[in-house]
């Protein structure tokens, strides 16, 4: 694992992560913005502590455990754009805590967002964080789940963010909350009983 100082992880703010994208994005998961860690190594939901990568594994979305603590490695980008996993962020610019933007940015972003998945084109695109979603696409009372209307061509779902931060949620709970949109991506299979 990668170690950084307070001072080398500040250096990073407002730097961006490139998007990962493939050829066949059937999942598009939607951070709120990379924090300093991800900008550091230049790998969305890098931090030690995020449980987005476990939590993908645990649900059967990947099969193999990535560590992108230190960066992820060509093999574990390859293996994310095979699944046909892609990743972005609402905010393009690095923050300590997503709590730094500001609501113009957050409203950009899902303009952004927007024409992103037009040229993309993914089946599903999950949006990690209800707040940063209700403020970039004034919707105020919307909750966790599938949204009644599609992005675009896509269906839209919003789950929970996988920061330490948001301490309710489990690698679990997360996993649970992941695997709905990848049903519906067609990554992981339907657990519907057989008829």
């Amino acid at each position: 694992m990668a170690r950084f100082s307070r001072a080398e992880l500040e250096s990073y703010r407002d730097t961006e992560v490139p998007d990962l994208l493939g050829d066949d994005v059937r999942l598009l998961f939607v951070g709120i913005n990379p924090g300093l860690w991800t900008a550091a190594t230049q790998t969305h939901f890098a931090h030690p502590v995020n449980r987005f990568y476990p939590a993908l594994h645990l649900a059967g979305i990947i099969d193999r455990r990535i560590d992108p603590s230190a960066g992820m490695t060509p093999e574990d980008r390859d293996a994310m754009r095979e699944r046909g996993i892609g990743i972005t962020n609402l905010v393009r610019r690095a923050t300590a805590r997503a709590d730094e933007l500001t609501r113009d940015e957050l409203r950009e972003g899902g303009e952004a967002l927007a024409a992103l998945v037009e040229r993309v084109r993914p089946r599903v695109v999950a949006v990690a964080g209800i707040t940063a979603y209700r403020q970039a696409f004034g919707r105020p009372r919307a909750t966790t789940g599938r949204q009644p209307e599609p992005l675009g061509s896509a269906e839209l779902w919003v789950v929970p963010n996988p920061s330490g931060l948001n301490a309710h949620h489990t690698v679990a709970s997360l996993a649970e909350e992941y695997a709905a949109p990848a049903r519906a991506a067609g990554l992981v299979p339907d657990e519907s009983p057989a008829q």
